[in-house]
């Protein structure tokens, strides 16, 4: 394999964090481009990747990579190459979403086929909404209108009522027929973990917050906040397949990718975007 000098910079709190102990650079970058690389952490590396949360990169004059998990454009004022949300027909970025940093996380290449038996006792509860940031407006009026057919419960900072905050998010979702997955902003391409999160505990999402979320993913499989006109007909949907056994079950059974997984959520897209990069470098 060949071997690359590397550095981190300007991530989110606990990027670095592993919690096997052997390194504390084993972040999901690293644990993905380990499978092709020799990775050296290094403080005069040949890369560096860089986030949003601060201006440490700004030291560094070689080549540099930024990624962006939150709703944020690249600027190749202060970049060479980005990983981003955004689709452009700019060879200098890939979009890798943070839905494919989740599927990777997750160790999710497919999704497993559905035990129906299983999933009817494990949702014994309607919907939840577990979410820190309190100022998605459109996010906080679906929780107040659905709440006013059925208890939503809300486990995280923002309005939450369950009087605790949840800790591990998966097991809390697998309760729930329905899990409120709407984005913290809109943007084309911009799906983060919040849709990814409850598929693997068979919780239908509902999502909101990128318009052209088909791309990805196979929109019979959840309730897209987009096939309805406003919020109100959405709510008067998600009360349909409340209330529809059949319904509820024909959405679980629907495969969750469009025919086969795109591209821009397969982990080797990084590895492959990562080698061209460094093949300019000879």
């Amino acid at each position: 394999m060949k071997k690359i000098k590397i550095a981190f910079s300007d991530f989110w709190g606990g990027f670095e964090y592993n919690p096997t102990g052997k390194s504390n650079f084993d972040n999901v970058f690293y644990r993905i481009l380990s499978e092709r690389f020799d990775l050296e952490i290094s403080n005069n590396p040949d890369l560096l990747i860089f986030s949003v949360f601060g201006q440490n990169h700004t030291q560094f004059k070689g080549k540099k990579v930024f990624y962006t998990g939150e709703n944020i454009r690249p600027n190749y004022n202060t970049c060479d190459y980005s990983i981003s949300f955004d689709y452009m027909d700019d060879p200098r970025n890939l979009r890798f979403p943070l839905s494919a940093i989740s599927l990777y996380e997750n160790n999710i290449v497919d999704f497993p086929p559905p035990d129906f038996e299983k999933i009817r006792r494990e949702k014994t509860e309607f919907c939840n909404f577990v979410f820190s940031n309190p100022n998605a407006h459109l996010r906080n009026n679906l929780f107040s209108k659905l709440s006013q057919y059925k208890r939503v419960d809300s486990g995280g900072k923002a309005y939450n009522n369950i009087g605790y905050f949840v800790g591990d998010k998966l097991d809390f979702l697998n309760r729930y027929k329905f899990t409120i997955a709407f984005e913290n902003s809109e943007f084309p391409g911009y799906t983060t973990e919040k849709l990814v999160h409850p598929k693997i505990v068979n919780s239908i999402p509902i999502y909101w917050g990128n318009p052209e979320v088909h791309r990805d993913w196979n929109t019979s499989s959840f309730i897209n906040a987009y096939d309805f006109n406003n919020l109100d007909q959405l709510i008067e949907f998600i009360v349909k397949v409340d209330n529809d056994d059949d319904l509820w079950v024909s959405m679980i059974k629907e495969s969750h990718f469009n025919q086969i997984k795109s591209r821009d959520l397969q982990h080797t897209s990084l590895l492959d975007f990562m080698e061209d990069i460094i093949k300019s470098f000879e």
